[in-house]
């Protein structure tokens, strides 16, 4: 990413650039920053291709032309699934863009063994967005907040973050939706976090598994309604149930192996302070539950796609069966 600063700095561009990865908001924050930095309010010099239908002849009619009383042309093709299919034509042309045309390519997933993406390789620039650790959520929140006069602490963070998760255009939005409501005030609190910002399912699953672990039957099946009149889709509850087991019994190994909480987190590439909660939740389970459940949750799932039980219903059962009181 810093290449590509550096590239808008010194008005210097590949003749290509590729965003991709599970980051949205990080491949719309730089699609915009290369698009603004070349073309600024210029739409003529800009052309815009999106989805599994582009035709490519188009595109190398657009990225030949001249700009118009400019320098650079930028051509921007998403989603296309260039880099997962491969496509022979756009292969060959991207080995002699012109040098007034950049193009911009922006993918969820790719195939290195492409033939487009080994091109890209040889010609142009590579950048992959992954989804951001802790640590740089916590620095990028703290930038944001300090920018608009506001403090936070890092346990109240820690608590945002278990909140809202870890997808930067969710926590983009739920700041947003704090420095608003807190108006004035300078220091923002775990209560406002409670007050304005909207739970997501992974943190309602957990509270969901937390009441298993309690035997709480009422509660667990009180938080799974209330996903479900959310539309959430039970098949992906019950996906987050089973993920949440497989954490919880990755978590369980490690510890046996003597590993401490900051390796549990290296090793897992969960949130320390996750780690942390998720170590205490394991307090309320035996091993074998945990696997039981895991193995019960997968079985489960395959039950629903080939249409032998009622999602719904699926999930409520494993709910029932491990809120029992032994």
């Amino acid at each position: 990413m810093r290449n590509i600063l550096n590239d808008i700095k010194n008005n210097e561009y590949k003749r290509i650039y590729l965003l991709y990865g599970e980051e949205g908001y990080l491949k719309k924050q730089y699609k915009s920053k290369i698009t603004e930095a070349i073309c600024g309010d210029n739409t003529m010099n800009y052309s815009y291709f999106e989805g599994k239908n582009v035709d490519i002849k188009e595109v190398k009619g657009i990225s030949d032309t001249l700009p118009f009383f400019a320098d650079l042309r930028l051509v921007v093709l998403e989603n296309t699934g260039f880099l997962k299919s491969s496509n022979e034509e756009l292969a060959e042309y991207l080995l002699n863009v012109p040098e007034t045309t950049t193009i911009l390519i922006v993918e969820q997933e790719i195939d290195k063994r492409n033939k487009v993406f080994k091109t890209i390789k040889d010609k142009g620039y590579i950048c992959e967005m992954q989804k951001q650790n802790t640590a740089s959520l916590q620095k990028w929140i703290v930038g944001i907040l300090n920018q608009n006069g506001k403090k936070i602490t890092e346990t109240t963070i820690n608590i945002f973050l278990e909140k809202v998760g870890q997808d930067m255009d969710n926590i983009s939005n739920e700041i947003e939706k704090l420095i608003c409501y807190t108006g004035d005030r300078e220091v923002i609190t775990i209560e406002d976090i409670n007050d304005v910002c909207t739970e997501q399912i992974t943190s309602k699953v957990f509270d969901m598994i937390d009441a298993l672990g309690y035997k709480n039957r009422t509660k667990a099946l009180d938080i799974y309604y209330d996903l479900i009149s959310n539309k959430e889709s039970p098949l992906l509850i019950l996906y987050m149930i089973t993920r949440q087991f497989n954490i919880m019994i990755q978590l369980m190994e490690l510890k046996s192996l003597g590993a401490d909480n900051k390796k549990m987190s290296e090793k897992t590439g969960l949130a320390p302070f996750i780690v942390t909660k998720t170590l205490k939740q394991i307090q309320n389970f035996k091993n074998s539950v945990v696997k039981e459940a895991l193995l019960e949750g997968v079985e489960l799932e395959e039950k629903i796609k080939v249409g032998n039980i009622n999602e719904k219903m699926a999930v409520e059962m494993l709910l029932i069966k491990y809120s029992e009181k032994s």
